[in-house]
Protein backbone atom coordinates (compact mmCIF):
# COMPACT_ATOMS: atom_id res chain seq x y z
CA UNK A 1 0.00 0.00 0.00
CA UNK A 2 2.54 2.56 -1.03
CA UNK A 3 -0.08 5.52 -2.20
CA UNK A 4 -0.95 6.99 0.74
CA UNK A 5 -4.78 7.66 1.44
CA UNK A 6 -5.65 10.50 3.51
CA UNK A 7 -8.83 9.37 3.82
CA UNK A 8 -11.11 12.58 4.91
CA UNK A 9 -9.27 15.27 2.40
CA UNK A 10 -9.67 13.14 -0.47
CA UNK A 11 -6.15 12.89 -1.45
CA UNK A 12 -3.19 10.52 -0.60
CA UNK A 13 -0.22 11.56 1.52
CA UNK A 14 1.72 10.43 -1.17
CA UNK A 15 4.45 11.50 -3.09
CA UNK A 16 7.93 11.44 -4.44
CA UNK A 17 8.47 8.55 -3.10
CA UNK A 18 12.25 9.71 -1.23
CA UNK A 19 13.99 6.73 -0.35
CA UNK A 20 17.33 7.37 -2.39
CA UNK A 21 20.25 4.72 -2.12
CA UNK A 22 22.71 7.34 -3.61
CA UNK A 23 26.19 8.93 -3.65
CA UNK A 24 26.34 11.76 -1.67
CA UNK A 25 29.49 13.12 -0.97
CA UNK A 26 32.52 13.95 -3.69
CA UNK A 27 33.37 10.14 -2.17
CA UNK A 28 32.35 7.51 -3.52
CA UNK A 29 30.42 6.82 -0.16
CA UNK A 30 26.16 5.58 -0.71
CA UNK A 31 23.73 6.07 1.85
CA UNK A 32 20.36 4.87 1.99
CA UNK A 33 16.89 6.08 3.40
CA UNK A 34 16.03 9.85 2.85
CA UNK A 35 18.47 12.31 2.13
CA UNK A 36 18.83 15.33 4.25
CA UNK A 37 18.83 17.35 1.50
CA UNK A 38 17.47 17.25 -1.33
CA UNK A 39 17.21 19.60 -4.45
CA UNK A 40 14.26 19.36 -7.30
CA UNK A 41 14.49 21.00 -10.33
CA UNK A 42 11.86 20.96 -12.83
CA UNK A 43 11.91 21.22 -16.60
CA UNK A 44 7.83 22.13 -18.31
CA UNK A 45 8.21 21.28 -21.83
CA UNK A 46 7.58 22.72 -24.22
CA UNK A 47 4.04 21.07 -26.09
CA UNK A 48 5.94 17.91 -29.00
CA UNK A 49 8.94 18.67 -26.83
CA UNK A 50 8.57 15.04 -24.00
CA UNK A 51 9.18 11.55 -24.71
CA UNK A 52 11.99 10.37 -27.06
CA UNK A 53 12.78 13.94 -27.82
CA UNK A 54 13.61 15.02 -24.92
CA UNK A 55 15.19 11.61 -23.84
CA UNK A 56 17.44 12.29 -26.26
CA UNK A 57 18.36 15.11 -25.19
CA UNK A 58 18.68 14.07 -21.59
CA UNK A 59 21.16 11.28 -22.82
CA UNK A 60 23.94 13.82 -23.20
CA UNK A 61 23.35 15.00 -19.12
CA UNK A 62 23.87 10.82 -18.53
CA UNK A 63 26.39 10.33 -20.93
CA UNK A 64 28.36 13.37 -19.28
CA UNK A 65 28.32 12.32 -15.60
CA UNK A 66 28.93 8.55 -16.96
CA UNK A 67 32.09 9.58 -18.70
CA UNK A 68 33.43 11.75 -15.77
CA UNK A 69 32.26 9.22 -13.52
CA UNK A 70 30.95 11.34 -10.80
CA UNK A 71 30.19 10.05 -7.86
CA UNK A 72 27.00 11.83 -7.26
CA UNK A 73 23.93 10.39 -8.73
CA UNK A 74 20.66 11.67 -9.78
CA UNK A 75 17.10 10.00 -11.34
CA UNK A 76 14.54 11.70 -13.41
CA UNK A 77 10.55 11.61 -13.25
CA UNK A 78 8.32 12.65 -15.73
CA UNK A 79 4.36 13.63 -15.66
CA UNK A 80 2.06 11.42 -15.28
CA UNK A 81 -0.33 14.54 -14.59
CA UNK A 82 -0.63 17.97 -14.57
CA UNK A 83 1.67 19.53 -17.08
CA UNK A 84 4.03 17.96 -19.02
CA UNK A 85 7.34 18.11 -17.17
CA UNK A 86 9.99 16.52 -16.06
CA UNK A 87 11.58 15.93 -12.61
CA UNK A 88 15.52 16.04 -11.42
CA UNK A 89 16.37 14.38 -7.77
CA UNK A 90 19.64 15.19 -6.19
CA UNK A 91 20.19 14.19 -2.58
CA UNK A 92 22.51 15.19 -0.48
CA UNK A 93 23.78 14.20 3.14
CA UNK A 94 23.93 18.11 3.93
CA UNK A 95 23.94 21.38 2.46
CA UNK A 96 28.34 21.14 2.99
CA UNK A 97 28.14 18.27 0.90
CA UNK A 98 25.99 20.33 -1.45
CA UNK A 99 28.42 23.17 -1.53
CA UNK A 100 31.87 20.39 -2.03
CA UNK A 101 29.66 19.01 -5.12
CA UNK A 102 28.75 22.20 -6.74
CA UNK A 103 33.25 23.32 -5.95
CA UNK A 104 33.75 20.08 -7.54
CA UNK A 105 32.04 20.53 -10.74
CA UNK A 106 33.08 24.22 -11.09
CA UNK A 107 36.94 22.99 -11.14
CA UNK A 108 36.25 19.75 -13.49
CA UNK A 109 36.52 21.80 -16.85
CA UNK A 110 35.61 18.92 -19.03
CA UNK A 111 32.35 18.64 -17.61
CA UNK A 112 31.67 22.08 -16.93
CA UNK A 113 31.73 23.00 -20.64
CA UNK A 114 29.59 19.66 -21.34
CA UNK A 115 27.24 21.01 -18.67
CA UNK A 116 26.73 24.54 -20.13
CA UNK A 117 26.36 22.91 -23.50
CA UNK A 118 24.16 20.49 -23.04
CA UNK A 119 22.02 22.94 -20.92
CA UNK A 120 22.13 25.08 -24.13
CA UNK A 121 20.71 22.37 -26.72
CA UNK A 122 18.18 20.99 -23.21
CA UNK A 123 16.79 24.64 -23.12
CA UNK A 124 15.50 24.81 -26.53
CA UNK A 125 12.49 22.27 -25.48
CA UNK A 126 11.43 24.06 -22.55
CA UNK A 127 9.06 26.45 -22.08
CA UNK A 128 10.33 27.02 -17.94
CA UNK A 129 12.62 25.80 -15.30
CA UNK A 130 12.93 26.34 -11.30
CA UNK A 131 14.40 24.89 -9.05
CA UNK A 132 13.60 23.97 -4.90
CA UNK A 133 15.63 22.85 -2.24
CA UNK A 134 13.93 20.33 0.91
CA UNK A 135 14.92 19.42 4.46
CA UNK A 136 13.74 15.76 5.32
CA UNK A 137 11.93 15.71 8.17
CA UNK A 138 11.85 11.94 9.83
CA UNK A 139 9.36 13.06 12.13
CA UNK A 140 6.49 13.08 9.59
CA UNK A 141 7.42 10.38 7.80
CA UNK A 142 6.92 6.97 8.31
CA UNK A 143 8.61 3.82 7.18
CA UNK A 144 10.54 5.01 3.49
CA UNK A 145 12.20 2.32 1.72
CA UNK A 146 15.84 2.09 1.32
CA UNK A 147 16.08 2.42 -2.39
CA UNK A 148 14.21 3.37 -5.33
CA UNK A 149 16.02 -0.15 -7.99
CA UNK A 150 12.23 -1.54 -8.10
CA UNK A 151 10.30 1.48 -7.63
CA UNK A 152 7.91 2.77 -10.72
CA UNK A 153 6.33 5.32 -9.74
CA UNK A 154 6.42 8.03 -7.36
CA UNK A 155 3.12 9.92 -5.77
CA UNK A 156 4.01 13.87 -4.71
CA UNK A 157 2.20 15.85 -3.03
CA UNK A 158 2.61 19.31 -1.99
CA UNK A 159 0.37 20.78 1.29
CA UNK A 160 0.32 24.45 1.27
CA UNK A 161 0.29 25.88 5.50
CA UNK A 162 -1.89 28.37 6.71
CA UNK A 163 0.45 30.79 7.88
CA UNK A 164 0.82 30.00 11.64
CA UNK A 165 -0.98 27.04 11.80
CA UNK A 166 2.16 24.15 10.91
CA UNK A 167 2.06 22.76 14.56
CA UNK A 168 -1.33 22.30 13.81
CA UNK A 169 0.01 20.09 10.50
CA UNK A 170 2.07 17.99 12.66
CA UNK A 171 -0.63 17.15 14.71
CA UNK A 172 -3.01 15.89 11.73
CA UNK A 173 0.17 13.86 10.37
CA UNK A 174 0.90 12.14 13.57
CA UNK A 175 -2.70 11.59 13.84
CA UNK A 176 -2.62 9.99 10.35
CA UNK A 177 0.55 8.22 11.24
CA UNK A 178 -1.35 6.37 14.40
CA UNK A 179 -4.83 5.96 12.34
CA UNK A 180 -2.27 3.76 9.45
CA UNK A 181 -0.91 1.80 12.40
CA UNK A 182 -4.13 0.94 13.75
CA UNK A 183 -5.57 -0.10 10.63
CA UNK A 184 -2.69 -2.69 10.22
CA UNK A 185 -1.77 -0.67 6.75
CA UNK A 186 1.99 -2.72 6.33
CA UNK A 187 2.50 -1.69 3.18
CA UNK A 188 2.19 2.17 3.99
CA UNK A 189 5.38 4.24 3.56
CA UNK A 190 5.91 7.90 2.99
CA UNK A 191 8.64 10.52 3.21
CA UNK A 192 7.54 14.04 4.20
CA UNK A 193 9.85 17.06 3.20
CA UNK A 194 9.77 20.63 4.13
CA UNK A 195 10.26 23.69 1.80
CA UNK A 196 13.82 25.07 2.52
CA UNK A 197 14.52 27.58 -0.21
CA UNK A 198 12.53 28.13 -3.44
CA UNK A 199 8.87 28.01 -2.25
CA UNK A 200 6.46 29.05 0.70
CA UNK A 201 5.57 27.50 3.83
CA UNK A 202 5.07 24.00 2.21
CA UNK A 203 5.72 20.53 2.99
CA UNK A 204 6.36 17.70 0.36
CA UNK A 205 5.09 13.72 1.35
CA UNK A 206 6.40 11.62 -0.79
CA UNK A 207 5.17 7.65 -1.58
CA UNK A 208 6.35 4.97 -4.13
CA UNK A 209 4.65 2.68 -6.15
CA UNK A 210 6.31 -0.55 -7.51
CA UNK A 211 2.88 -0.70 -9.98
CA UNK A 212 -0.54 1.12 -10.37
CA UNK A 213 -1.85 -2.26 -8.83
CA UNK A 214 -0.02 -0.59 -5.73
CA UNK A 215 -2.39 2.80 -6.23
CA UNK A 216 -5.38 0.25 -6.43
CA UNK A 217 -4.76 -1.75 -3.18
CA UNK A 218 -3.89 1.68 -0.99
CA UNK A 219 -7.35 2.87 -2.77
CA UNK A 220 -9.28 -0.06 -1.51
CA UNK A 221 -7.17 0.52 1.84
CA UNK A 222 -9.14 3.73 2.72
CA UNK A 223 -11.67 2.30 4.74
CA UNK A 224 -9.50 0.76 6.91
CA UNK A 225 -8.29 3.92 7.98
CA UNK A 226 -11.73 5.72 8.56
CA UNK A 227 -12.51 2.51 10.78
CA UNK A 228 -9.32 2.14 12.89
CA UNK A 229 -9.88 6.24 13.69
CA UNK A 230 -13.61 5.97 14.57
CA UNK A 231 -16.50 8.68 14.00
CA UNK A 232 -14.79 11.12 16.60
CA UNK A 233 -11.70 10.54 15.37
CA UNK A 234 -12.34 11.79 11.82
CA UNK A 235 -14.14 14.59 13.06
CA UNK A 236 -10.86 15.99 15.21
CA UNK A 237 -8.84 14.71 12.13
CA UNK A 238 -11.26 17.05 9.88
CA UNK A 239 -10.55 20.22 12.02
CA UNK A 240 -6.92 19.74 11.78
CA UNK A 241 -6.96 19.85 8.05
CA UNK A 242 -9.45 22.23 8.03
CA UNK A 243 -6.98 24.82 10.19
CA UNK A 244 -3.76 23.62 8.71
CA UNK A 245 -4.08 23.29 5.37
CA UNK A 246 -4.36 26.14 3.04
CA UNK A 247 -4.13 23.76 -0.55
CA UNK A 248 -3.21 20.51 -1.96
CA UNK A 249 -1.95 19.23 -5.04
CA UNK A 250 -1.59 15.56 -5.91
CA UNK A 251 0.17 14.52 -8.56
CA UNK A 252 1.55 11.32 -10.32
CA UNK A 253 4.99 10.91 -11.63
CA UNK A 254 7.08 7.86 -13.50
CA UNK A 255 10.24 6.94 -12.94
CA UNK A 256 12.56 7.28 -16.61
CA UNK A 257 15.58 5.22 -16.42
CA UNK A 258 16.75 7.01 -19.44
CA UNK A 259 16.86 10.37 -17.75
CA UNK A 260 18.69 9.34 -15.11
CA UNK A 261 21.86 8.26 -13.67
CA UNK A 262 21.26 5.85 -11.07
CA UNK A 263 23.95 4.21 -8.49
CA UNK A 264 24.88 0.81 -8.86
CA UNK A 265 23.04 -0.60 -6.05
CA UNK A 266 19.73 0.25 -7.99
CA UNK A 267 20.88 -1.07 -11.01
CA UNK A 268 21.99 -4.21 -9.59
CA UNK A 269 18.16 -4.80 -7.97
CA UNK A 270 16.60 -4.43 -11.56
CA UNK A 271 19.42 -4.51 -14.37
CA UNK A 272 17.08 -4.49 -17.33
CA UNK A 273 14.74 -1.48 -16.10
CA UNK A 274 17.78 0.64 -15.15
CA UNK A 275 20.00 -0.30 -18.22
CA UNK A 276 17.02 0.66 -21.17
CA UNK A 277 18.95 1.49 -24.09
CA UNK A 278 19.64 5.22 -24.17
CA UNK A 279 18.09 7.08 -27.04
CA UNK A 280 21.65 8.82 -28.10
CA UNK A 281 21.74 12.78 -29.37
CA UNK A 282 22.87 12.80 -32.73
CA UNK A 283 26.32 13.94 -33.26
CA UNK A 284 26.51 15.86 -29.56
CA UNK A 285 29.22 15.20 -27.62
CA UNK A 286 29.07 14.05 -23.57
CA UNK A 287 27.11 16.75 -21.41
CA UNK A 288 25.09 17.05 -18.10
CA UNK A 289 23.40 20.08 -17.13
CA UNK A 290 25.34 22.08 -14.80
CA UNK A 291 22.97 21.74 -11.66
CA UNK A 292 21.21 19.17 -12.98
CA UNK A 293 22.41 16.54 -12.40
CA UNK A 294 25.94 17.43 -10.66
CA UNK A 295 25.12 19.68 -8.06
Amino acid sequence: MNKIMCALIGVSFAAMGSSFTTAQETSAAEMTGPPAVLQIQREFLKPGKAGVIHDRSESNFVQAMAHAKWPTHYFALNSLSGPARALYFTPYASFDAWEKDRAAVEKNTELSVALERAEQSDGDLLSSFDEAVLQYDPDMSYHPPAGLGKIRYLEITVFKIHPGHGMDFRSLVKMYVDGVGKAGMEDANWATFEMAYGGGDEYIVMSTDKSMADIDKSNADGKKFRDALGEEGMKKFSELEAASVESIDSELFAINPRQSYPPQSWIDQDPSFWNAKPIMASAAKPALAKDKKAK
